[in-house]
């Protein structure tokens, strides 16, 4: 089954959810900001998307920018902000067949799950 990592007050992630209506795709919604990750489960996250800490985070939130941007930081530090602050994730993270992908660019969505 289709997981979804969804910010309902995330308009890509909304239009993500749309098209996955729209496609009559079955799918679970993680509110991630509800339910944070574990480190242990954003390690398995990155690994299907085979990205770094860094390339999942949102660099213009407020709290990157007051927290943490221009400091040096190790993958485990970028791990335990993104635990300590969920927002901070990249959305809508789409999971389905073992891989994921972050799912902003419906065209690549569509191919995703298509595929």
């Amino acid at each position: 089954m289709i997981q979804v990592l969804h910010n309902p007050r995330c308009g890509k992630s909304r239009t993500c959810l749309t098209f996955l209506n729209e496609s009559q795709k079955k799918y679970e919604i993680i509110n991630y900001l509800d339910s944070p990750l574990t480190v242990q489960e954003l390690k398995e996250l990155l690994k299907k998307l085979q990205l770094k800490p860094l390339d999942i985070i949102r660099q213009k939130e407020s709290i990157w920018i007051t927290n943490y941007k221009g400091k040096s930081l190790s993958e485990d530090a970028l791990l335990d902000a993104l635990v300590a602050h969920p927002i901070l994730i990249e959305r809508p993270i789409v999971l389905y067949n073992g891989r994921a992908i972050i799912g902003r660019d419906i065209e690549k969505l569509k191919e995703f799950i298509l595929s």
